[in-house]
């Protein structure tokens, strides 16, 4: 069964199986009818839901204006402030008795198009067919009683030109500087420098900010819920407790004791509320990295530890192998393939490998071949020849590997797990480590990430609002902060879950969530999730548990009151709020632009005033918190080297792991280091250090006038190919035995001026 809120590409084509889009309702039609004839309630391995499973608050239905909610404080702060740009004009003696303007802020900025020429006669007319008064307010209304006016473009000199209702006073042409500034009103001079950009400058994809998304209510996809099979028997074990309380303060009683999961008692807020300190969870830990290493090269190397690196090293060894064997035994082996050339790599010319991939990020090209163009042009990169070939190049990446592909039919695999089994090591090994070397803060995200696959690949997924749309997509749980990726897991489908009576957290989403978390239990985090994942039965689990839950909700939940599941946004106006709380878990509907359904297990229905708009403190933390998955895919924008085409997916796919590890060791080296490099800075640190420790030792290159053949020279002693032969358009070059191995070769060392081959021979005739 293909996944909710996705689509099924094949070759190009989309067909819906269920779309989930934050961005407002969907129309794809769907498998089985159209959507808006679908019973709704149907969960994953769930029962089909009915109106009397939903429970009903005990008290009466009643909308209050946001502006009569107890204020408070927003708990979470941004790193950075927005800033609202404001104009101040100044003040002026208007000229006349036709425009009357009160002089008060903020009026309105100018506009260029009233200085614009219309039909040669050397006069503007107004845009409006009224005059234009402006109030206290800055507000504009039309003023019939008024008699029209042309303004002309020959204003006065002594009045000011950015009141746009003096322009007929004005008897002066513009000058540049003015005619300048009203063009240009409100841009900011973009002078900063691409080499010294901060990390922290975001790179926005064309998506929906989530800020935007969390005003749009989406109840049109699947349910993702729970049985409620074991909900008339309590669960209660020796190991978990039945009675679930919050921290209280000793003057305060929350009032938190619900009998067992499946009974919400929904009622109004408290007149009197309780802080929202006070019902969340006391965090516990000491967040920051669990290594005191600020080397880039170093915390890498943490990552991708020597361990791993050799395994890597036999995993591709023995694909090469059978590679080659595969092709002689189908008769596709030929003298020019490039896998009659293999030789067994190593872990140091891995790391080179890695190297290379990296600096592909920083200095961006369309094709690989391009990397290596050493013409004497703009164009040219000859650093890249240096530390590998091409063609050896093309070799590796076509015999990465990294599990034995024969194992996998003595294995006793499902499906999904069948589909990651060639880079299952790779995402257990980078899970490990994220979790190893660093303790995250309070505040933690869990959304969805997508990497771009246009091919064909039936565990793709179409997300309309992700920057790639279609391809494969991973759970994440990164810092809200920094955005340290900390646990992820790939979606490969899933089989259809059996949901335990004993257990009926076991059905999909909610034991994805708790997998995620796991090891986090009782330490006071704050988990942030969007309406994909939040549900009361879910909050009041994780509250169980030791953890926060905020995030939107859908309202056709299970255990959500009736009286929300059944509120319009016909039936409400801008501004009105109406929620009921269960004492640990609070549900709260805010008509804003549109219905916005929020669930909490600490926020309450207090509100803040900020530039005169009043929101509820939920949202505004929400809007703070809930973006760390999206700031780790800006900051990784920036150096696409996943970006590069292969027809092998999991391939792209540990380009992009790769490309991970290098933002989580950014993010450790900037906790740990005294001189923080920025981000840039710091991959090019990093791929220098992986290239100088483990190339073939040889010297950095030197531009140099004295070589005709190439324009640069490595060292006294460094490799070169024979020129080619004079025959026309031929492609082949002069070879030589080589004075080691006795194998013609098309190379030879320059400072000898002896044929020899590179990559095995090099070394062993210059000692």
């Amino acid at each position: 069964m293909e996944s909710e809120r996705s689509l099924r590409v094949r070759g190009g084509s989309a067909r819906a199986t269920g779309v989930r889009t934050r961005g407002g309702r969907s129309s794809v039609a769907t498998r089985g009818g159209s959507r808006k004839g679908r019973v709704r309630g149907r969960g994953r391995g769930c029962p089909r839901s009915s109106v009397e499973q939903r429970p009903s608050a005990s008290c009466a239905f009643n909308l209050i204006a946001i502006e009569d909610l107890p204020a408070g404080e927003p708990i979470e702060q941004a790193l950075t402030e927005r800033s609202k740009r404001s104009w101040n004009p100044r003040n002026y003696e208007p000229d006349g008795e036709d425009i009357p303007v009160i002089l008060s802020s903020p009026a309105i900025p100018p506009s260029p198009a009233m200085y614009v020429e219309c039909g040669g006669s050397g006069t503007s007319t107004p845009s409006s067919r009224y005059n234009i008064q402006i109030s206290v307010h800055g507000s504009r209304s039309p003023s019939p009683s008024h008699k029209r006016v042309r303004r002309s473009l020959c204003p006065d000199q002594e009045h000011d030109i950015t009141n746009r209702d003096s322009i007929s006073s004005l008897r002066r042409p513009l000058r540049d500087s003015e005619i300048c500034y009203l063009l240009h009103y409100g841009s900011d001079d973009d002078d900063s420098d691409d080499e010294s950009q901060n990390d922290n400058d975001e790179i926005v994809p064309m998506i929906i900010p989530r800020a935007a998304g969390i005003l749009m209510d989406t109840p049109d996809d699947e349910e993702i819920e729970i049985d409620t099979a074991a909900a008339t028997k309590p669960l209660v074990t020796s190991s978990s407790p039945s009675i679930i309380s919050a921290p209280t303060s000793p003057a305060r009683d929350t009032g938190m004791k619900p009998s067992h999961f499946f009974e919400f008692d929904w009622g109004t807020f408290p007149d009197s509320p309780i802080p929202p300190t006070e019902r969340r969870e006391s965090f516990k830990e000491h967040s920051g990295p669990t290594v005191a290493v600020s080397d880039p090269y170093e915390i890498f190397r943490l990552i991708w530890d020597q361990e791993f690196m050799e395994f890597i090293v036999q995993e591709t060894n023995r694909y090469a192998q059978q590679l080659a064997a595969e092709m002689l035994d189908g008769g596709e082996l030929q003298a020019s393939s490039r896998i009659t050339e293999w030789k067994e790599t190593n872990v140091d010319e891995l790391l080179v490998f890695f190297g290379i991939l990296l600096a592909m990020g920083i200095v961006i090209k369309n094709r690989v071949e391009e990397y290596w163009n050493t013409e004497q042009n703009i164009f040219s990169t000859p650093g890249f020849k240096v530390y590998m070939s091409l063609r050896r190049f093309q070799l590796l990446s076509r015999c990465l590997h990294f599990n034995n592909s024969e194992n996998l039919r003595n294995l006793n695999l499902d499906p999904s797990q069948a589909k990651l089994f060639k880079v299952e090591p790779v995402i257990s090994h980078l899970n490990s480590k994220f979790t190893e070397l660093y303790i995250m803060k309070q505040n933690i995200a869990l959304d969805e990430s997508l990497l771009q696959w246009k091919g064909w690949l039936n565990i793709n997924q179409f997300i309309p609002n992700k920057a790639a749309a279609v391809g494969i997509k991973t759970y994440e749980i990164c810092e809200s902060q920094t955005g340290y990726l900390w646990r992820f897991k790939i979606h490969a489908h899933k089989a259809s879950p059996t949901v335990s009576e004993a257990d009926p957290f076991t059905a999909s989403t909610p034991a994805l969530v708790l997998n995620l978390i796991k090891g986090l239990e009782h330490k006071g985090y704050t988990l942030w999730m969007d309406n994909f994942y939040n549900s009361p039965a879910l909050a009041r689990k994780l509250k169980s548990i030791g953890f926060d839950c905020v995030g939107t909700l859908r309202t056709n939940r299970k255990y959500v009151p009736t009286e929300l599941t059944n509120l319009k946004k016909s039936q409400m106006k801008p501004g009105q709020v109406v929620g009921y709380t269960s004492g640990d878990v609070d549900c709260i509907i805010w008509r804003d632009q549109n219905r916005v359904a929020t669930i909490s297990t600490y926020h309450g229905n207090a509100v803040s005033t900020k530039n005169g708009v009043t929101k509820l403190i939920l949202i505004r933390d929400y809007n703070i918190c809930m973006g760390g998955v999206d700031k780790k895919d800006q900051m990784l924008a920036a150096f696409p080297i996943e970006r590069k085409r292969t027809q092998i997916w999991y391939k792209k796919l540990f380009k992009r792991l790769l490309n991970v590890s290098v933002l989580n060791a950014y993010i450790i080296h900037k906790q740990t280091a005294t001189e923080v490099l920025d981000h840039r800075g710091f991959r090019k640190n990093l791929v220098e250090s992986l290239l100088r420790r483990h190339s073939m030792k040889m010297q950095p290159y030197v531009f140099s006038a004295r070589v005709q053949d190439t324009i640069f020279e490595v060292s006294r002693h460094h490799p070169a190919e024979y020129p080619r032969l004079t025959s026309l358009n031929s492609t082949n070059r002069h070879r030589h035995p080589c004075k080691v191995c006795g194998k013609r070769t098309v190379t030879y060392c320059v400072g000898c001026d002896k044929p020899v081959c590179v990559f095995t021979c090099f070394v062993k005739l210059h000692n």
